[in-house]
């Protein structure tokens, strides 16, 4: 296909722009909206998305979009928005969560509501996690339904309640009582973005898949003692010990084709030392030194090999002087996606070998398993095509979550969904500038980009094609 071909079938599949819009404009509005959504404090818990969701309502209303607001509890809504398509093709879905987590007020040098802008950026909780994704729907949203753009699928938006760890009020009480408002071919949620290091522009990530996230407490048991008469025994001693093997262990590692896409694109832009270790995964020699390495230096791509475990919470005694009979850990599980759980746990407790320890498996508001979304299909094909457009000379790689979004629910249902986002820096995690750390901020260029490019990608999707 010659290049001028390729430019027209971009055009009639709606990859490339049929018209000139006015970005600084939109740029405006999108910054107005975002500030508003910003000062609402939706804090989870409690929760209180009402007023996020009446906000989003009345815009939405205000330009004749339908919407339906759908609730368990009226104070942790949903709302969904639908623009109709000829229904030539099946739906897509767009979707945010107006809920944040929890904030230390005196952590912040800007407050957290206040969506203050200084230096190029806007502070906030919920800039990135996942106000963000909220306002790029709903610019997408007033996009579409004001430039008339005719449609072949419906596009739906869910702006979700709970998504920090209350998912009863939001996706799995859409999924279980309201599927049908939002069944869909495709999904674009959080998860993905580009990525820049010290400045410079990376890589782009498209979450195609995300580990799933479980909970396991370790109980040891021994005799009450004095604490001034040491005992072998001593529950503290054997549940140390217990979380000591448990958490040094490497559970077998176990790619799939996104994490094996992954690694194999990251080390065509990666210096030779560390596309080495890339490539080198797989080989058996070297497979070895290379997960070690990860486990010590990069812990996310060593997440990203294998089932993972973090002993996070730890409770014992009630006095200094006293050993006590009992102490408990508490263990952060992120299990591969096709991960057998029941098997995994049988070789924990072979791990620990010690009778005195008992390995229990606690609930947790765990999101389903599901098999990782395919990178053959044309929403995938879309996405990479316009995030190398909205950022030139960026690779695109397909990336598996360590953490957990509500698409799990969706992807369980049989729904091709995909993680996008903003352009963060790399530095700004371990800055604590990040989604869930003691400050959060985003860049404003980053954010007008991310709208951009989502625009674009929804109405590629979307548009009726000749």
């Amino acid at each position: 296909m010659t290049a001028r071909q390729t430019a027209l079938w971009l055009l009639l599949a709606g990859v490339l722009p049929a018209q000139t819009l006015d970005w600084d404009r939109i740029n405006e509005e999108t910054m107005r909206h975002f500030q508003a959504l910003i000062r609402i404090d939706t804090t989870d818990p409690p929760g209180n998305e009402k007023p996020a969701v009446d906000y989003l309502k009345a815009v939405l209303d205000g330009e004749g979009i339908p919407t339906k607001v759908l609730a368990l509890d009226e104070k942790r809504p949903n709302l969904v928005a639908r623009l109709a398509g000829n229904g030539a093709k099946r739906p897509v879905l767009i979707m945010g969560h107006t809920d944040v987590v929890n904030i230390d007020p005196r952590k912040w040098k800007f407050p957290p509501f206040g969506a203050v802008r200084d230096g190029g950026y806007v502070y906030g909780r919920g800039t990135v996690d996942d106000k963000d994704n909220v306002v790029a729907c709903l610019m997408t949203m007033l996009l579409l339904k004001r430039l008339k753009v005719p449609l072949e699928r419906d596009v739906i938006f869910l702006a979700e309640a709970g998504e920090e760890g209350a998912v009863r009020y939001g996706i799995k009480y859409m999924v279980e009582n309201h599927y049908a408002e939002i069944d869909a071919e495709y999904c674009l949620a959080e998860g993905g973005g580009a990525v820049r290091t010290g400045g410079k522009p990376r890589y782009v990530t498209i979450a195609t898949t995300e580990k799933i996230p479980y909970a396991l407490k370790l109980v040891a048991r021994g005799p009450a003692g004095h604490g001034s008469r040491p005992l072998r025994t001593n529950a503290i001693l054997h549940l140390s010990e217990a979380v000591s093997k448990v958490s040094r262990w490497m559970p077998p590692m176990r790619l799939n084709d996104t994490t094996r896409a992954y690694f194999e694109r990251l080390a065509t832009i990666s210096t030779p030392e560390e596309a080495a270790r890339y490539n080198g995964i797989l080989h058996p020699e070297k497979t070895a030194a290379i997960q070690e390495y990860f486990a010590q230096y990069e812990p996310g791509h060593n997440s990203m090999l294998r089932t993972s475990i973090s002993p996070n919470i730890f409770r014992a005694g009630y006095r200094i002087n006293v050993i006590p009979s009992e102490a408990e850990a508490m263990l952060d599980v992120r299990a591969l996606p096709d991960e057998d759980l029941g098997a995994f746990v049988e070789q924990v407790r072979k791990v620990i070998n010690d009778p005195q320890v008992e390995v229990v498996r606690e609930s947790r508001d765990t999101r389903p398993a599901a098999p990782p979304s395919r990178l053959d299909t044309e929403a995938f094909r879309v996405l990479e095509t316009v995030a190398r457009r909205s950022y030139p000379g960026m690779i695109v790689l397909p990336t598996m979550l360590t953490g957990a979004t509500d698409m799990a629910y969706l992807r369980a249902r049989g729904m091709q969904c995909y993680g996008v986002g903003p352009m963060t820096d790399s530095e700004d995690g371990p800055k604590g500038f990040g989604a869930h750390s003691d400050q959060e901020r985003i860049l404003e260029t980053a954010l007008y980009t991310f709208v951009r490019f989502h625009y674009e990608a929804v109405e590629a999707l979307a548009r009726r094609k000749p």
